[in-house]
């Protein structure tokens, strides 16, 4: 028997965080469901939980207009992808430069209703 389960998902592509970092918050959020993540992501004092949140909350929306019930949504996917590098380069003395690689990443987060 297959069951068809409905997931919700939202994905924030090319922001200008790095991927490890960023998988170190998403990490604390995985498993929980919707409130507790917010209410992780709210008191953590990380650069990538503000963007991490907008995700959530995207990904909350789009259940809302598949019909789930909000009180059951656990999430179920949460990972960052590294993204293309921004290079830059800095001058250094004599000359010469030095490269600087910006890091983005991808991020896609997935909701579901816990049965």
């Amino acid at each position: 028997m297959t069951q068809s389960t409905t997931e919700s998902k939202a994905t924030g592509k090319y922001l200008r965080l790095s991927a490890q970092k960023t998988r170190r918050v998403l990490d604390q959020i995985r498993g929980k469901n919707y409130q507790e993540a917010l209410m992780i992501l709210q008191f953590m004092p990380y650069k990538p939980c503000k963007i991490i949140k907008q995700i959530l909350e995207s990904a909350n929306s789009n259940a809302n207009n598949l019909n789930m019930n909000q009180d059951n949504l656990i999430v179920n996917q949460a990972f960052a992808n590294d993204g293309p590098k921004l290079k830059r380069f800095q001058p250094r003395a004599q000359g010469r430069a030095f490269p600087i690689h910006k890091p983005t990443c991808h991020i896609t987060i997935t909701l579901k209703e816990k049965s």
